[in-house]
């Protein structure tokens, strides 16, 4: 693999976050249930906070190294189950778990553009992206967890 600049590492991702943005807000307007839609609507502001946290490291505004990493788990709920396609009407249970799939690709994403880069302040932003991605995931897998299987009065 050739040589990667920081700024085109920092462009490629910008330009991911802009098309997660534009793909939690197709898969909003493909359900009918309102909080599916504010859950996928909260993924899309996020998206939007990652492109600028990372437009602002591109333009040199960030001080300092606070990137602070955060524990997440994986339950891992995509990977055992398929991945609807989106579609109109789509249930509440397959719009989060096609949200959790995009998220565990983002999480994916992150860390290769990581690899690709020397250890230093980026590759942690990198890392510190992909737990984001990976925190992202374990909400949707949560929601379609609780959506899927609902508690019933018998237990």
């Amino acid at each position: 693999m050739g040589t990667v600049t920081t700024q085109e590492i920092l462009k490629q991702a910008i330009a991911f976050e802009e098309l997660s943005y534009s793909f939690y807000m197709r898969l909003k307007d493909a359900v009918l249930d309102a909080m599916t839609k504010d859950s996928l609507e909260y993924l899309a502001r996020e998206e939007v906070q990652h492109k600028d946290f990372l437009q602002k490291y591109l333009e040199g505004a960030l001080p300092g190294k606070a990137l602070g990493l955060t524990e997440v788990h994986d339950g891992k709920i995509v990977e055992f189950f398929h991945t609807p396609a989106a579609a109109p009407d789509l249930p509440s249970k397959d719009a989060f778990l096609i949200a959790a799939d995009k998220e565990k690709k983002s999480h994916e994403f992150y860390l290769k553009l990581a690899d690709l880069h020397p250890e230093g302040e980026i590759k942690d932003l990198l890392r510190k992206l992909a737990q984001e991605e990976l925190a992202h995931k374990e909400k949707m897998e949560y929601l379609y967890v609780n959506a899927a299987f609902p508690q019933t009065a018998g237990g």
